[in-house]
């Protein structure tokens, strides 16, 4: 069946124009100011007029049905692929993980049995390294041939990888033509401080940002940057929350690395005041890296204007009220992570293009195209060219919203953006020309696919 979108503006990494899109058979089949009635017979037509075309968005980090802290995440991929789609996204990289013990064909193949046959849009998995040794070692080039050429490497918690295999896995990551993205953080640092907060009795929420202080951050970029200078390899330094952390990354770009980072709404629009709020409300915020300060926001938002950050994702990990007071008395239990898949277009929108901090053109590169090229999507994902899967998400600028809990897909008790006003609403979206959604509802489900990736074009 063809669909011909008319009326629109289709944005792309330049910006917008006026152009009708015809989808035909999942892909797009032609886009321009005047498409032939011989191209669009039969097709039902949708007047999309005063509304913006992007590429379906792409949330390149989100965590669905996670086993950490003692708990799971409120989302799995039956509940958060929807609100991801609510949101105008149409493709989620989610983290699989190979603990401790298994191998990589073992973790990838469990998170395959979490999402495969209930996403409800399309998926791809990053894949941890949390166990290296000969085997993993060997397996790697069997699992890139096999369509996942990105990984996670952490520098804190018990997944950790130390220096020597960081050095030894993006050494042989870069011989595969892989990327990996990196959690920096010192977690000596994180553990002294942890320890003096407990030995003085300062278990409260307050204490969260003050044993993950930017330092703590900012050093194990550098760390991670000069490593990947040794090994010659390319990196994504993951959700990058502080001037001091941009700093190391301006500093390796100079030197003539290839360094690509990675911020999340939280970083650009929250700050660490929150955590000085009661435990029923601090406990809402806490995340790693924890939220940050003013002038740590306004540099993330002018490394946005410069093009210094490549993608926007949510770092989507999502956790109820229930699960959060695990830690009411020892800020170190309460699980971390901030919903947000479902809030991301529309806040960019509202609080980057509207106020002129962003360019339409840079979003649709943030939310669309960097993602799809870093990853090994792109044109099929992440463009509206002829050819490409036919992922739009229709956005329709000057409609007043308020981000509110009740309002929200996400299976979460609150979200951390209550009470932001937006200025736009997520109209429709389509995903591989079937139309998904229509005025925030999702009116079908578990159509996602599961998306093998090409190398990533750097």
């Amino acid at each position: 069946m063809k669909i011909l979108l008319s009326g629109g503006a289709v944005v792309d990494g330049t910006g917008a124009r006026t152009a009708d899109v015809l989808i035909a058979e999942e892909k797009i089949l032609a886009v321009g100011e005047k498409i032939t009635p011989g191209q669009a017979t039969g097709a039902e037509q949708i007047d999309v007029s005063g509304c913006l075309l992007f590429p379906g968005f792409i949330d390149a980090h989100t965590h669905f049905d996670l086993h950490v802290a003692g708990t799971v995440t409120a989302d799995d991929f039956t509940t958060g692929t929807k609100a991801a789609l609510c949101g105008g996204t149409t493709t989620v990289i989610d983290f699989a993980t190979q603990y401790k013990g298994e191998t990589l064909e073992e973790g990838l193949q469990n998170w395959h049995t979490k999402a495969d046959g209930k996403a409800s849009c399309d998926y791809g998995f990053h894949l941890a390294i949390c166990d290296w040794n000969a085997v993993t070692n060997k397996e790697l080039e069997s699992i890139v041939d096999a369509g996942v050429t990105s990984f996670k490497l952490y520098m804190t918690y018990d997944t950790k990888v130390n220096d020597k295999e960081i050095f030894q896995i993006l050494r042989r990551l870069q011989q595969l033509g892989a990327i990996v993205g990196v959690h920096c953080e010192n977690d000596g640092m994180i553990a002294a401080l942890q320890q003096e907060k407990v030995e003085a009795g300062e278990l409260t929420v307050a204490s969260h940002p003050l044993t993950r202080p930017s330092i703590a951050e900012a050093e194990a970029v550098n760390r991670l940057l000069r490593l990947a200078q040794g090994a010659e390899a390319a990196v994504m330094v993951v959700h990058l929350t502080c001037a001091e952390g941009l700093k190391a990354i301006r500093e390796a770009r100079k030197r003539g690395q290839k360094v690509y980072a990675e911020t999340c709404p939280h970083y650009l629009l929250l700050t660490d005041d929150v955590y000085k709020l009661p435990f029923a409300q601090a406990a809402k915020y806490v995340c790693a890296p924890p939220l940050r300060k003013n002038e740590d926001q306004a540099a993330l938002w002018e490394a946005l204007k410069q093009n210094e950050i490549q993608t926007i994702s949510t770092d989507h990990c999502s956790f109820t009220m229930a699960q959060r007071e695990l830690g009411k008395n020892d800020f170190r239990k309460i699980p971390g992570g901030l919903p947000g898949v479902e809030q991301r277009g529309v806040l960019m929108y509202s609080y980057g293009v509207v106020t002129g901090k962003i360019t339409l053109g840079q979003m649709c590169r943030l939310l669309s195209e960097n993602p799809a090229k870093l990853y090994g999507l792109y044109p099929q994902k992440g463009s509206l060219k002829v050819g490409a899967d036919a992922d739009i998400t229709v956005l329709r600028p000057g409609v007043s919203g308020v981000i509110t809990a009740k309002n929200q897909s996400q299976n979460v008790d609150y979200t951390p953006y209550e009470g932001f006003k937006t200025s736009c609403r997520v109209e429709r979206v389509f995903l591989r020309g079937q139309e998904v959604v229509v005025k925030g509802k999702v009116i079908k489900d578990e159509q996602g696919h599961y998306c093998p990736r090409k190398q990533p074009n750097l």
